[in-house]
């Protein structure tokens, strides 16, 4: 499949390219310096701004799908619909936060007292751009919410999915590597489970 990755150097997104890559994939990896992607097979490196509507267009053209790895303040979920619809690629997957997920009903993490404060205007934008793509009626589009410790890890390929809820583990952890939900993102890119629905992965 031809995949254009927006957000490529990032924590996440470094992550999911070398899973896209590992699967044999060709990506356009797309970031504001492109240079440090180190030169593969199967990869061709691009500048680009995600709030460049023309210009995202122009990348975005061609590919089978998008994944949208940049960070929820830096990226403006209408001017990257409207890049998608005029490069006319219909599919987008994007790396979501935990922030908008329930912890109990009606009650989001992002609302809750103890989430922290350095984080929630990143999950408030997050939270709007899900609602964004909600109101979506013509993108195929997928939302995948990590669990609520994010981090480097190992690639086990072992993992529960879940839908609006936290996931907690029997030990009281809610947690994900960056490799395993990179492992989820692909596998959700090459058998599509959750069209037009947010999704989350954890232990």
């Amino acid at each position: 499949m031809k995949t254009a990755l927006i957000g490529a150097t990032g924590n996440v997104g470094s992550r999911i390219l070398a899973e896209l890559l590992r699967r044999g994939h060709e990506v356009t990896g797309i970031a504001r310096h492109p240079e440090k992607l180190p030169p593969q097979a199967n990869l061709v490196a691009q500048r680009g701004d995600a709030n460049d509507e023309d210009g995202l267009a122009g990348l975005l053209s061609g590919h089978d799908a998008v994944i949208s790895a940049g960070r929820f303040v830096s990226v403006n979920p209408q001017t990257l619909i409207a890049a998608l619809k005029k490069a006319n690629v219909n599919r987008l997957l994007v790396v979501g936060g935990a922030g908008s997920l329930e912890v109990a009903q009606g009650v989001q993490l992002v609302d809750t007292p103890q989430f922290p404060a350095a984080a929630k205007h990143e999950a408030l934008a997050g939270r709007e751009f899900l609602n964004v793509l909600r109101s979506e009626q013509e993108l195929d589009w997928t939302f995948l919410s990590p669990s609520r410790l994010f981090a480097p890890g190992e690639r086990t390929g072992k993992f529960r999915l879940g839908t609006d809820q936290l996931l907690v583990g029997e030990n009281g952890e809610s947690k994900i590597s960056l490799e395993d939900f990179a492992v989820a993102l692909v596998d959700e890119l090459e058998t599509p489970r959750h069209s037009r629905q947010r999704f989350t992965v954890g232990y």
